[in-house]
């Protein structure tokens, strides 16, 4: 069984630790932290220390690590930029900025997470792998091929355009050996040879050590030719829980008598814990398939909402940053089905005609099919009585939840009587079978009588398509 963990320290090849932590539906993971394994080696020499702000930093060891973090970072980046005076001179004018703080640490401690991150920010930019022409070209022709489709199955263009280009040709994939340790969902690296993999291959994954990779939780292994140079390269992926149940997925190219990884080339010092991807199983639609177009590999990773899905054709053995992304969007039709389940009994129910028919009016009065159209209501969605229990009970129906997507509040009048609606939905998420599962939740505003809530079902129709170069989002979002 799965366990949530709000927060996991892992170790490295090297010994060291990080900790993973869950925030909603995004985690901040060791590619958040790149810097800091060399942290405290880097640090300022406190012996030397001669300023106010120098030995403010020398008596605070937080601000003594990002100091040193900080040092890592600007090391980074001046190996990887092509203009290292302009980032010597900029590093000049923040260190100006820097020592205004004086002997403030607090004030210290802002100026160097902003900076961390500005670093941060151009030394991805300086590595990251820039989309060319074919690029661009595959992604217009998966455009064009989602078109193609739509005017035969306007309900699942898409998938049905990224089947057509699906490919696991020579494909193996073989899961880690069970931990005799039963604290964490975890598995080992396997100790003899998976059926499919080539001596060759085993040797090759035997020195590169892949220990690491398996005690961040479950991890399995695909080997398969991502660079197209008739050697298999590797995809780890682990499963590591936490409250969104993440999984993680890293490539590592195969390179002579070893499998290095993705980051290896732009950060010697990367291990365990970095990612081309992950998927959240709670408070997300996301997914991944490999698809091969113009004679390339590529991850099309999927990130889902309501009305929308969004396409990003990642390149599966570099740093991503502007990413060619196709975005699909959808209307509805909603319905509210005549069979309702009741949670409260475990039974299901016929649902009253009359009310039935009232909140696919409401729904259908409100535009909620239509997310592309979002409401411009501003003021209360019930009339305010004279004696009411404060106006803000009238504006919407209250505090959301992470793990569903809330489409929009509305209101719905049954025997005269105001109740605000919500209809959230699960990020987009859709069968051939269920299409788009939905709930639609009532309250009295000014009343503490119990919630009411009816299943909503609804099935989408292709609206558009279109593409664009820039940043992911979700989980492709790793930098």
């Amino acid at each position: 069984m799965r366990k949530d963990y709000p927060a996991r320290r892992f170790t490295l090849s090297n010994g060291k630790g990080f900790i993973v932590y869950i925030k909603g539906r995004y985690i901040v993971s060791a590619c958040a932290l790149l810097f800091f394994q060399q942290a405290v080696a880097s640090g300022m020499d406190c012996t030397k220390a001669a300023s106010a702000v120098e030995k403010a930093i020398c008596a605070d060891k937080p601000l003594y690590e990002v100091d040193a973090q900080m040092g890592a970072a600007y090391r980074k980046l001046m190996n990887a930029a092509p203009a290292q005076a302009e980032v010597k001179n900029a590093q000049r004018q923040w260190l100006k900025e820097r020592d205004r703080c004086g002997e403030e640490v607090s004030c210290l401690n802002q100026r160097y997470q902003d900076r961390l991150q500005v670093l941060h920010a151009q030394w991805i930019d300086a590595v990251a792998y820039k989309p060319d022409d074919i690029d661009k070209q595959v992604m217009e022709d998966l455009q064009q091929r989602i078109r193609e489709m739509s005017k035969e199955n306007p309900e699942f263009a898409l998938e049905r355009a990224l089947d057509s280009l699906s490919t696991d040709d020579g494909e193996t994939s073989f899961s880690g050996d069970p931990s005799d340790d039963n604290t964490y969902d975890q598995t080992l690296f396997p100790k003899s040879i998976p059926k499919g993999v080539t001596p060759n291959e085993w040797k090759a994954l035997k020195a590169s050590g892949l220990d690491a990779d398996a005690e961040q939780g479950q991890a399995n292994y695909s080997l398969i030719d991502l660079n197209g140079d008739g050697q298999r390269d590797l995809i780890v992926s682990t499963y590591t829980g936490g409250t969104g149940l993440f999984s993680f997925y890293e490539t590592f190219r195969r390179d002579g008598e070893r499998f290095t990884r993705r980051l290896a080339p732009y950060d010697p010092d990367a291990s365990a814990g970095s990612s081309l991807f992950s998927t959240n199983d709670r408070g997300a639609n996301q997914s991944a398939a490999w698809i091969k177009s113009h004679g390339r590999m590529y991850l099309a990773y999927r990130n889902g909402s309501y009305g929308v899905d969004q396409i990003y054709l990642l390149n599966p053995l570099k740093i991503n940053s502007q990413i060619p992304t196709v975005t699909v969007q959808y209307d509805y039709k909603l319905i509210v089905p005549s069979n309702q389940y009741s949670e409260e009994s475990s039974t299901s129910y016929v649902l009253d005609p009359v009310l039935r028919k009232t909140l696919i009016k409401a729904l259908t009065q409100s535009g909620a099919g239509k997310p592309q159209q979002p409401s411009q209501h501003k003021g209360p969605l019930c009339p305010i009585p004279a004696s009411g229990s404060g106006d803000d009970d009238y504006y919407s129906y209250g505090a959301g939840y992470y793990a569903v997507e809330t489409v929009m509040d509305l209101p719905v009048f049954i025997d005269n009587e105001c109740f605000i609606a919500r209809l959230n939905n699960w990020f987009g998420s859709y069968s051939e079978k269920d299409g788009l599962p939905a709930l639609l939740t009532l309250r009295k505003p000014g009343s503490q009588d119990p919630e009411r809530g009816f299943s909503v079902n609804g099935r989408r129709h292709f609206m558009n398509v279109t593409t664009s170069i820039g940043k992911a989002e979700g989980g492709a979002e790793i930098f």
